[in-house]
């Protein structure tokens, strides 16, 4: 059994569990394997296959952790060979045969970008102080499964800009949650909800429907971490380096992307005061 990490860009892809015609990051790991020969076609699963979470559409990931049996030749830099550039392996490690990606993992990180202009850094402190430790989210998901009790081991959050960095770390994330986390947070920050609307989101008793808490964009969410005791992962010089020369191209894209969006804002906004 081999583990890899895998870091993506989610925006191209619908999540990254495999579903029916439509692009995921699974099933772009599935094709790679078959244009390789490792798999017949990319309908099959690798013997022994799990991954360590399931992101949503549009979340990225630096340390997405996928083990499966693969013969010894397949490296990071071999199975990029395969992969979309919007998919990178830069680490591998030898793991037993035993070994699950899904159940082995005692815990799990994210980094969440959220856009808040005129958020309050101390209020957000105070909300995350909150929500850190052991809770029941139950109001904070979408799932359906009863156990909804998750610990925050590490739950901090900084005002960069017009943007609230958060860094969450977790004994198991719940579907949305991060993202119903942040939306919270981001509400007591800006004025929008009064910090004891944290209390009420954590009793256990369902929020009435208006009251709900949404889930915040998944853009700027990044699976940063995914830990297993006593596996050691090797980087790959050479898929280190393609992660860095992919993702600095799209980082300049974005860059640009936003400056000529600005443009079309400023030349807008300044026309309707001139007119």
């Amino acid at each position: 059994m081999r583990a890899f990490r895998i870091a993506y860009d989610g925006r191209p892809y619908h999540g990254f569990q495999r579903q029916p015609d439509v692009p995921t990051v699974e099933s772009a790991l599935f094709e790679a394997l078959a244009g390789l020969g490792i798999l017949d076609d990319a309908d099959e699963v690798p013997q022994g296959y799990a991954a360590a979470g399931r992101t949503d559409a549009g979340v990225s990931a630096v340390a997405q952790t996928v083990a499966f049996e693969c013969p010894d030749w397949l490296s990071p830099r071999a199975f990029n060979g395969e992969l979309p550039a919007h998919v990178r392996a830069w680490a591998s490690a030898a793991v037993p045969d035993d070994f699950h990606a899904t159940y082995d993992a005692t815990s799990r990180a994210y980094e969440y970008h959220l856009y808040a202009p005129g958020a309050d850094p101390e209020l957000a402190s105070e909300a995350m102080a909150e929500l850190a430790g052991t809770h029941d989210f139950a109001n904070l998901t979408a799932t359906s499964k009863d156990d909804t009790v998750r610990t925050l081991e590490t739950a901090t959050v900084e005002l960069d800009g017009d943007f609230l960095v958060f860094s969450l770390r977790a004994d198991g994330f719940l579907w949305e949650l991060v993202r119903r986390l942040g939306s919270l947070v981001r509400a007591v920050a800006t004025g929008a909800a009064p910090l004891s609307k944290v209390d009420r989101v954590l009793d256990p008793e369902p929020l009435p429907g208006h009251e709900g808490v949404p889930p915040a964009s998944p853009a700027g969410l990044v699976l940063v971490d995914a830990t297993y005791p006593g596996v050691t992962f090797a980087r790959d010089d050479r898929g280190v380096e393609s992660v860095r020369e992919v993702f600095e191209t799209k980082r300049a894209d974005a860059a640009t992307r936003a400056r000529a969006v600005g443009c079309v804002e400023r030349t807008v906004a300044g026309a309707k005061r001139d007119g």
